[in-house]
């Protein structure tokens, strides 16, 4: 499907990459402005992959002729102002477009360098006096339902929550999307409601939207469908969204597109740091044997998702990001079929397991990176980005590493078809420096990997975190916030309130309500947390991670008190202390209603002669309960506002004291009725 994706939105002074999809190397491709505002003088260079960076603000229709034929992309560019504060500028940043009929201030979306007329849907209601914010970025949400002979799209736009800005004075744009044929003249916007009659368009379409306040958020998408309709974005899978003579007669369904999948929501995941976790097994055939004698251990600890650090062949590193071959796994780990057995293994036992997927680059030890060495000639010098003098590029001065360069197709092709080939035989993939991957690639590859299997888990590594990511990219983030800030209470250098800031920064940057989030406190880039801040800190951001809303991952030993990063792991030295306390929070998060993903977060009035205490409540329509952690050296007295019953969900033991609660790291207590 050559098709070059969902329509996007973006800012002027906002770079967003284009490519035809599912990419023919061998074929030829061609990008042309087909309509455009009347200021604009933007025009496409010869190749198959642009760079477009718009230079006024309005509403674009580019065309990509290929083999395929000539397929159309709407994007709706803002003018500047209306770029998120946080990336304004920032080269390959990406979201969804919508067509407006009518435009912000200072846009020229109605005046066209082409005959064409505008597009039906958009806004209903934006007219220049509307935005006095300072309202920040706001959220948004999409509900699709089936009403008799037509679907109706109803939007929840919400404002920031560090904005001033009423919820009735935010608008809303919505865009059709352009990959399937609809009949867009019977489409109806009424203020923040989209109808469809449903025999509209053939098999299915999508319907995007944003809400615009004194910026614009980060889109939401809804599908729309015939029932027992697929479409598989891999080459020659499924249905490919043609059009039909005639709408076909099946009944229409709606879902959403950018939940978490459910079995995520509520998992323990675990890193396995692979070349160290079981070292010390002499008598296993390969690491994934030792490996897999190691998951009955996790099991009962209470692990159900496994995030294997990268498997695939690579240079001399151990930590196996250098990647030599991106389709064969490591011989010296045991080669594909003892893979395979330890995934089967891990299945056996109910657990997930995610790959961890590197695009962003290769090793140099990279036979194609070494024949493209200083040899313009070499039919792989393309796939690189290289310096004036001559070098490979890449980040903070990695000197064993080359990024790829994906204006050249081959290397997409290349990469997605690793994406396929390990989509199979896994549940998910963790994704390495998802920032430094062109956004559009990612949304691509969504499409390929959610076409299969719509519960694949995407988790990216992006640091600091983007909201923009969860817009056809990603179902759940590394929360680099939550982490940074657990080591700022944990060594002292902030009061612990300052976690719920962190838990709060999501909204105020943008992310919408439904955007996932993991948990941590180290991982293998990083120092042991007990080392850092020691034991009373490192139990109480262990209860931190099992209470705050998001999925709590575990870095392979943390909970045993290991202290080495990547050291093999000390298992006749562990600290029985330790697993028996990550044991509880285990049993806690997986019995108590309020902590599941979905319960509410919010503050609540407590009293401490310390700053090292906070609390905060989580609700559901069964109840709440408060959480109460102390980072701080011994046993704490803290008054809690809400009334609340005195017996502790992690320990079981009472903690209720004359003046509040008694807190040595963690006590999580139901309010009373």
């Amino acid at each position: 499907m050559q098709h070059p994706g969902p329509p996007q939105f973006l800012a002027v002074g906002e770079t967003v990459q284009l490519a035809p999809r599912d990419p023919d190397p061998g074929a030829t491709y061609r990008w042309r402005v087909r309509r455009a505002p009347v200021a604009s003088r933007v025009e496409f260079d010869d190749g198959p992959v642009v760079d477009f960076a718009p230079d006024a603000p309005g509403r674009y229709a580019v065309e990509l002729d290929g083999p395929e034929g000539t397929s159309t992309l709407t994007l709706r560019v803002f003018s500047g102002e209306y770029a998120p504060d946080s990336e304004a500028g920032d080269a390959g940043r990406s979201g969804y477009s919508a067509g407006a009929a009518s435009d912000h201030p200072g846009d020229d979306g109605d005046q066209e360098r082409s005959g064409l007329g505008p597009e039906t849907e958009g806004s209903a209601r934006l007219d220049a006096g509307s935005y006095d914010g300072p309202g920040g970025r706001p959220r948004i949400r999409l509900e699709a339902r089936v009403a008799g002979d037509e679907v109706v799209v109803e939007a929840d736009p919400r404002p920031n929550p560090q904005g001033n800005t009423a919820p009735d004075a935010l608008d809303v744009e919505f865009l059709v999307d352009d990959r399937w044929p609809v009949d867009r003249d019977r489409i109806v916007v009424d203020d923040r409601t989209l109808r469809l009659p449903t025999d509209a368009f053939d098999r299915k379409t999508r319907v995007h939207a944003v809400a615009v306040d004194d910026e614009y958020s980060v889109a939401d998408a809804v599908e729309i469908r015939r029932q027992g309709t697929t479409v598989d974005f891999r080459a020659g899978r499924g249905d490919d969204g043609d059009a039909l003579d005639d709408p076909a007669p099946e009944p229409v369904e709606t879902g959403r597109l950018y939940e978490p999948p459910e079995w995520a929501k509520d998992v323990t995941l675990y890193e396995i740091y692979v070349r160290g976790y079981a070292a010390d097994d002499d008598e296993a055939d390969s690491t994934f044997a030792a490996l897999e004698k190691r998951l009955d251990y996790l099991a009962e600890l209470g692990v159900d998702c496994l995030w294997l650090t990268p498997v695939l062949e690579n240079d001399h590193a151990p930590h196996g990001y250098n990647i030599t071959d991106f389709h064969a796994i490591a011989e010296d780990l045991g080669g594909r079929e003892a893979y395979e057995r330890f995934v089967d293994a891990a299945h056996d036992r109910g657990m997930k397991v995610l790959f961890d997927l590197v695009l962003n680059h290769s090793a140099r030890a990279h036979p194609f990176y070494q024949d493209a060495y200083r040899n313009p000639d070499s039919e792989y010098y393309d796939w690189y980005e290289w310096r004036e003098d001559g070098e490979p590029g890449t980040y903070f001065d990695w000197e064993y590493i080359a990024n790829f360069d994906f204006h050249t197709l081959a290397v997409r092709r290349h990469l997605l078809d690793a994406v396929d080939q390990w989509a199979d035989i896994a549940d998910g993939f963790r994704c390495d420096m998802a920032w430094a991957v062109p956004d559009t690639f990612w949304q691509e590859l969504r499409d390929r990997v959610k076409a299969v299997d719509p519960d694949f888990l995407l988790l990216d590594e992006t640091i600091p975190y983007v909201a923009d990511f969860h817009e056809g990219m990603f179902d759940v983030h590394f929360d680099t916030t939550l982490y940074f800030t657990l080591r700022q209470v944990g060594n002292g250098h902030q009061p612990a309130d300052a976690i719920l800031d962190a838990i709060e920064q999501r909204a105020a940057v943008g992310f919408p309500d439904h955007a996932g989030f993991m948990l941590y406190q180290e991982n293998h880039d990083e120092t042991r947390y007990v080392v850092d801040c020691g034991d009373a800190a490192a139990f109480a951001s262990a209860g931190a991670l099992f209470t705050l809303p998001g999925l709590p991952m575990l870095y392979g030993g943390q909970e045993i008190g290991q202290r080495g990063r990547r050291d093999p792991l000390a298992w006749d030295h562990a600290r029985e202390e330790f697993q028996e306390h990550y044991e509880r929070l285990i049993v806690a998060r997986g019995s108590v209603s309020s902590l599941d993903y979905s319960a509410g977060f919010e503050r609540v009035a407590y009293d401490a002669d310390t700053d090292r205490v906070t609390a905060f409540r989580r609700t559901t329509g069964d109840g709440a309960h408060v959480v109460v952690l102390n980072f701080g050296e011994g046993t704490e007295t803290v008054e809690v506002a809400p009334e609340v019953e005195p017996t502790d969900a992690v320990t079981g033991r009472s903690v209720g004291i004359e003046g509040g609660v008694a807190v040595d790291d963690i006590v999580v207590v139901p309010e009373t009725e």
